[in-house]
């Protein structure tokens, strides 16, 4: 009989979640282990239920850590305990269902976390009416040879336009060299809406700094040295990090909520595993209000209208994906 693997028993809330091999390492340039990530997540646990509850959420697992494969998981993985809730989502593409993580408590997220999962990657919708988002996502997206004070001067154009426009946006770093803003907005529009109000947004940002941004959807056709306002963020089944997400990259960086205030001193290299709890028991969740501040998208489909009166294409569905809707 072979001998069964270590494990913890993690107590979150009224659950219990058994990790196996807490010992694992999964961040080999820091050793930070299994258990290391649990305890992150324990410690920001606020924050990361926030930014998932209620949503279909995409889960980026490492069965072995970042040394191996990466697995994209939209179904729930196996063997989950019955108090972890979905929600079923048809894929077009496919003619397929697909029931996803749907979490509800701290406890889902620390079970997905004993599931190997380092990243979480939730839809822009939730449960009620996963047709209709309620978060229209704004990112920040440098290209190869874009520097990272250029998103920060971006950024600020961002926030410019967004005051004028009356809508409150929340940023935070992306765990990689961009920076995301998110803005909830009422469900009453579908993704092609959506969708098409962020690109009618991106082109003003465009047109106040032509000299830095793009709206270029083919990379071939974008500078390297410009930043793309991925407006594409916002179509059906397209996630990204969400905020307080571990990023599979080698020092276990943090997409993590910052202020505007911020924007220009923040380094998101001093976000991590190992600093983001300290700062998240110091500063609670930046992005804790975002329910309290809803912004109706219809001013920027007239944008989008004006600007197609002009001549310019509406957002069109990527050659292989379906129209999303």
């Amino acid at each position: 009989m072979a001998p069964s693997s270590p494990s913890v028993e993690i107590e979150v809330d009224n659950r219990v979640v058994r990790v196996t091999n807490p010992d694992r390492v999964y961040f080999p340039k820091s050793g930070a282990t299994k258990l290391d990530l649990v305890n992150y997540y324990l410690a920001v646990g606020p924050g990361i239920l926030n930014a998932l509850r209620e949503r279909p959420c995409m889960l980026h697992r490492f069965p072995k850590g970042l040394a191996e494969k990466k697995v994209h998981q939209k179904r729930l993985p196996a063997g989950a305990p019955e108090w972890v809730e979905t929600v079923q989502l048809y894929f077009p593409r496919w003619g397929r269902t697909a029931d996803e993580l749907c979490v509800t408590e701290l406890g889902s997220v620390i079970w997905a976390v004993q599931m190997s999962t380092v990243e979480f990657h939730p839809w822009n919708s939730r449960r009620a009416d996963t047709e209709k988002p309620d978060e229209w996502r704004i990112d920040l997206d440098p290209g190869e040879e874009c520097t990272y004070d250029t998103v920060q001067r971006v950024a600020h154009g961002v926030h410019e336009v967004l005051d004028e426009l009356g809508a409150v946006g929340f940023p935070k770093t992306s765990g990689g060299k961009g920076m995301h803003v998110y803005v909830r907005i009422h469900p009453e529009h579908g993704f092609k809406d959506v969708r098409r109000a962020a690109l009618a947004f991106a082109r003003e940002v465009e047109r106040r700094d032509p000299g830095e941004v793009t709206t270029a959807w083919w990379r071939k056709d974008r500078d390297p040295e410009k930043l793309f306002v991925d407006y594409n963020q916002n179509a059906r089944d397209h996630t990204i990090a969400a905020a307080y997400s571990v990023r599979g990259l080698p020092d276990a960086p943090v997409s993590t909520p910052i202020t505007w205030d911020e924007v220009d001193d923040a380094d998101p290299r001093d976000f991590t595993i190992f600093t983001v709890p300290e700062r998240f028991a110091r500063l609670g969740d930046l992005h804790e209000e975002i329910d309290e501040h809803v912004y109706d998208i219809r001013p920027l489909l007239e944008w989008a209208e004006r600007d197609e009166a002009e001549g310019a294409e509406p957002p069109g569905a990527p050659p292989g994906e379906p129209d999303d809707g």
